[in-house]
């Protein structure tokens, strides 16, 4: 494996933890960083925020989720920093109307109730056969990224370009990770990201939710040091 350090974006109330497996094992050989996405409203500004957090020079850029939104917008600012791209459970296209809609009732919900909006989020997330076994460690994360970042996160989300006319300008060597049991991004969303990049390598994993580096942890660790260059 190259030694091109791995920067990690994580999605909407996560943190690290979400890709502490692959983390822990790819330091072997590449350094490893997770951006924290937590301080900004606008995709734009968390992606100028996170090549402040990044390490110098050439880096491999994998989000997941939100933090596919980030890269994709990274993209745009300085893809010359980029050396490969990893886009995790996420898509290029625009907030939907009924989505827009979805986030802002959570947003009021989190003002009167925080916690409820992550046991509502929570069936969304994982396959229920994994939701017990789970759900701590995701209820962590988010009460670990607190109310007012979720609030922040969701408008980041809402204004969100469409980078679907952008994809054809991505160069570098690009792996698209979707789930099969993906209740957030389905998979056909994810294979038309993959068409729109040149040379794009998909791959599904099938016994997951949305999280499936918390769900299949060694099959996305396999798929990022295959797309790092070295066989699993």
């Amino acid at each position: 494996m190259a030694a091109t350090p791995v920067f990690f974006l994580p999605g909407l109330l996560e943190d690290a933890d979400a890709f502490a497996y692959q983390v822990e094992r790819l330091r072997e050989t590449a350094p490893c960083t997770v951006a924290d996405l937590t301080g900004f409203e606008s995709i734009a500004e968390l992606a100028k925020d996170a090549l402040r957090q990044a390490p110098p020079g050439k880096i491999a850029l994998a989000g997941h989720s939100m933090g596919g939104y980030v890269a994709l917008e990274i993209m745009r600012q300085a893809p010359e920093r980029i050396d490969r791209l990893a886009l995790l459970n996420t898509n290029a296209r625009p907030d939907s109307a009924e989505s827009t809609e979805n986030r802002r009732r959570l947003m009021a919900l989190a003002e009167r109730d925080f916690p409820e909006v992550i046991r509502t989020l929570m069936p969304k997330l994982v396959l229920e056969k994994r939701a017990a076994e789970l759900s701590g460690a995701l209820t962590e994360m988010a009460l670990a990224c607190g109310k007012e970042a979720f609030v922040r996160q969701e408008r980041a989300i809402i204004g969100r370009a469409d980078s679907r006319p952008h994809l054809a300008k991505i160069r570098c060597r690009t792996l698209v990770v979707a789930a099969r049991g993906d209740a957030i991004m389905p998979v056909e969303i994810l294979e038309e990201m993959a068409r729109g990049i040149a040379g794009a390598k998909l791959a599904i994993v099938e016994d997951s939710g949305h999280i499936p580096s918390l769900e299949q942890p060694r099959e996305v660790l396999d798929l990022l040091l295959a797309w790092l260059g070295e066989a699993p």
